[in-house]
């Protein structure tokens, strides 16, 4: 794939996902489409890493790591926004965290991170278009 068709990858499938995470809140299923909603944002900051770096995203879940490696630069409040979307991809991951996490899941909770993650998933299709 040349570097058009990569992005076009991680911006197709990130799409898919968030149509995905909307399908899963739908259905109450509120800590699995956080975490759906992390892939979204883990797959647009892949797809400027490739625009801005290189062809071969690293393979971390980090998303204020990865968007510095992908010189994409945040204010504070975005900083924040991608720390908080990250726990989403830890919490639902390990066991240990995921029942506490599972209980604060709640309708709401999950809503207000969905716009977050709306917000922040025009933010980065923004920065493609650039």
């Amino acid at each position: 794939m040349d570097k058009k068709e990569l992005i076009r990858y991680w911006v197709d499938t990130a799409l898919r996902d968030y149509n995905t995470m909307l399908h899963l809140y739908e259905t109450g299923d509120y800590h699995w489409s956080l975490f759906i909603g992390h892939l979204v944002i883990e797959k647009l900051i892949k797809a400027i890493y490739v625009k801005n770096v290189s062809d071969n995203p690293p393979r971390i879940h980090d998303l204020s790591r990865l968007a510095e490696k992908a010189l994409i630069h945040t204010t504070d409040e975005q900083k924040d926004v991608l720390d908080l979307l990250t726990t989403f991809n830890i919490n639902v991951r390990y066991p240990d965290y995921k029942h506490e996490f599972y209980k604060k899941c709640t309708k709401e909770y999950a809503w207000e991170n969905i716009e977050r993650i709306r917000e922040m998933k025009e933010w980065l299709l923004s920065l493609l278009q650039e």
